[in-house]
C-alpha cells in the first residue's frame, strides 16, 4: 500500500501529464501538418528544432524554460506582471516542462498517419465539390485519428516519467510539483527509502506499461474501424 504523501506524488504525475497533452495536441496537430503537407522554406529546420527535445539533455529544455518564463524572462515576466501568472515553480509550469518534452512524441505520430493518407482521396472530395475543410473533418481527419490517439497516449506516458525538465524548470516541491520521477529520487535520497523507491519504481513501470500497450491497442482498433487491417 502507498501512503498518502505516495499518492499524492502518484495523482499529480497523472495530473500533470494529463494537462501536458491537452496543452501540446492541437499545436502537435498543426506542427505535424506542416511538416507532411508544407513546403516551404526552412522546413528541415522547423523540423529540427521540433525534436530538439529528443536529442538535448532534458535539463537544458527546463533549463531555457526557466529563462524564458521566469518571473524576469522574456515571456514569463509579462504574464507574471500583467495576468499574474506565475509558471516557475508550479503544477502548470511541471505541465509545461511535460509538454515540451513529449510533444516531438505527438508530431511525429501524427505525421506518419498523415503522410499515410491517400491524398487522391482528398483530391476526389473537392472535385466533387467539397470544401476544404469539409475535405479535412470528413477525410483527412478521421484517416489519421489513429496517429492522433497513439501519440496522444503515447505522450501521456511519457509524461508520467519526464524528470529532468520538470525538477529544473518547476523544482521538486511535495504536492506541488512533486511528480512520480521526483518522489523516486527523493526517496532514494532519503536514509532507509529504498523500499518507497521500489514502490514508486513499480508503480511507475505498471503506468508506463499500460500506457504503451494502450497506445498501440488504440492505434489497432482505430486501423482496423477504419479498414486498414
Amino acid at each position: 500500500m502507498l501512503s498518502p504523501e505516495e499518492w499524492q506524488a502518484v495523482e499529480l504525475s497523472l495530473a500533470v501529464a494529463g494537462r501536458s497533452v491537452l496543452l501540446s495536441l492541437l499545436p502537435a496537430i498543426a506542427v505535424a501538418w506542416m511538416l507532411a503537407r508544407g513546403r516551404f522554406p526552412g522546413r528541415f529546420l522547423l523540423d529540427a528544432c521540433v525534436h530538439l527535445p529528443l536529442v538535448v539533455p532534458p535539463v537544458v529544455t527546463g533549463w531555457c524554460l526557466l529563462l524564458l518564463f521566469g518571473i524576469q524572462g522574456p515571456l514569463g515576466g509579462p504574464l507574471y506582471a500583467w495576468f499574474g501568472i506565475r509558471l516557475v515553480f508550479t503544477t502548470e509550469g511541471a505541465a509545461l516542462a511535460t509538454a515540451v518534452m513529449s510533444f516531438p512524441l505527438i508530431v511525429r505520430a501524427v505525421r506518419l498517419s498523415l503522410e499515410s493518407v491517400d491524398t487522391g482521396l482528398e483530391a476526389a472530395a473537392r472535385s466533387l465539390g467539397a470544401r476544404p475543410l469539409d475535405s479535412f473533418l470528413t477525410i483527412t481527419l478521421p484517416l489519421m485519428s489513429p496517429g492522433i490517439l497513439a501519440g496522444a497516449v503515447t505522450a501521456f506516458a511519457a509524461g508520467l516519467g519526464e524528470f529532468g525538465a520538470v525538477i529544473t524548470f518547476a523544482s521538486n516541491i511535495p504536492g506541488e510539483t512533486q511528480t512520480l520521477p521526483l518522489a523516486i529520487y527523493s526517496a532514494t535520497q532519503s536514509p532507509g527509502g529504498e523500499v518507497v523507491a521500489a514502490r514508486l519504481a513499480l508503480v511507475s513501470f505498471v503506468l508506463a506499461i499500460g500506457g504503451l500497450l494502450s497506445a498501440d491497442l488504440l492505434a489497432r482498433r482505430m486501423n482496423r474501424w477504419l479498414g486498414r487491417g
